[in-house]
């Protein structure tokens, strides 16, 4: 008997801090980064890997892929708005192959979401980014990161080329 009663504050406890817990497992982005980007992008939505985007303007046809050949222009800055990267000249294009892990995990999967001639705000966790490890001065470590992306061109995979089947020899022509 004395034990249920000792029992019942840990439980009580435990179930008050299991939803923050979860929150917690489920949530990338630091709290103090969570807090600027719900007031900054309220609209932004969220995928199951923990980036944040706005489509800003649709574009059409298919989605980007893995293995598509992927052109774009973009601004890369940190949430307080300082910009440390960007290709904005329409005559010098970033150009990657999709998935490939050529760019930021953020940006293989962020892409996907887009169709050639869309623009979209994709709001990076440091882990999707470039993590505790950061990258050179300009992007710290464990930085949340914000990028303006246009899909300018996409170019599929060309399948490989159907290989004709060997010739008997017995049925080759003399």
């Amino acid at each position: 008997m004395i034990l249920m009663y000792l029992a019942r504050p840990f439980l009580l406890l435990v179930l008050l801090a299991a939803p923050v817990a979860l929150h917690a497992q489920r949530e990338k982005l630091p709290p103090e980064d969570l807090a600027f980007v719900e007031k900054q992008w309220p609209q932004a939505k969220k995928t199951s890997t923990g980036l944040r985007y706005i489509m800003l303007k649709e574009g059409e046809g298919d989605l980007a892929k893995p293995g598509d050949l992927i052109s774009v222009l973009y601004r890369g800055s940190l949430l307080d708005g300082k910009v440390f990267d960007e290709a904005q000249d329409p005559a010098q294009t970033f150009n990657f192959r999709l998935g490939r892990a050529m760019v930021i995990q953020g940006w293989d999967q962020g892409l996907q979401l887009m169709k050639k001639g869309g623009k979209m705000l994709l709001i990076v966790p440091s882990e999707l980014g470039y993590g505790s490890r950061g990258n050179g001065p300009e992007i710290p470590r464990n930085a949340t990161l914000v990028f303006e992306i246009d899909l300018v061109e996409l170019k599929r995979e060309a399948p490989p080329a159907p290989v004709a089947p060997p010739v008997p020899a017995d049925k080759k022509k003399k």
